[in-house]
């Protein structure tokens, strides 16, 4: 009888627990997915300006992938995103493809990330530093 009731008090504390624990994954997943998305658009800047060639990023919305093209032979990088972050959309909308020049200023897009409960960042790159910043988008 006492090991029942052990039992039962163990289900009950991860009964408990289980819902944060699960919005703690995702938190970090989210954190990650934009850390992911800045470290990329950072990297294709810095591309462009050190090769002094053009950079492509698409933006695969569908496919829930950014992709960098460049002018050397082979040269594309690839980033997916974990499961439950999704692209919800760009700013300007309808944005799919980017093109960074050497030399040139920095277009001021960005990359909205959203997970499973609803939680929204973006990602934008700052047209006058040419750096990536992130922003939580508040529920309505």
């Amino acid at each position: 009888m006492e090991m029942m009731a052990v039992v039962a008090i163990i289900g009950l504390i991860v009964a408990v627990s289980a819902p944060s624990l699960s919005a703690g994954i995702d938190s970090v997943r989210m954190s990650a997915a934009t850390d992911s998305v800045s470290g990329f658009l950072n990297a294709a800047v810095n591309r462009a300006e050190r090769r002094q060639q053009p950079i492509e990023i698409e933006i695969l919305q569908k496919e829930n992938r950014l992709v960098l093209y460049s002018n050397e032979p082979g040269y594309t990088r690839e980033l997916s995103f974990p499961d439950g972050i999704r692209i919800e959309g760009t700013f300007p909308p309808e944005t799919e493809r980017l093109i960074l020049m050497p030399g040139a200023s920095v277009p001021g897009i960005g990359i909205q990330l959203a997970d499973r409960r609803g939680r929204r960042r973006i990602v934008r790159l700052d047209p006058m530093t040419g750096f990536p910043r992130v922003e939580s988008v508040k529920a309505e």
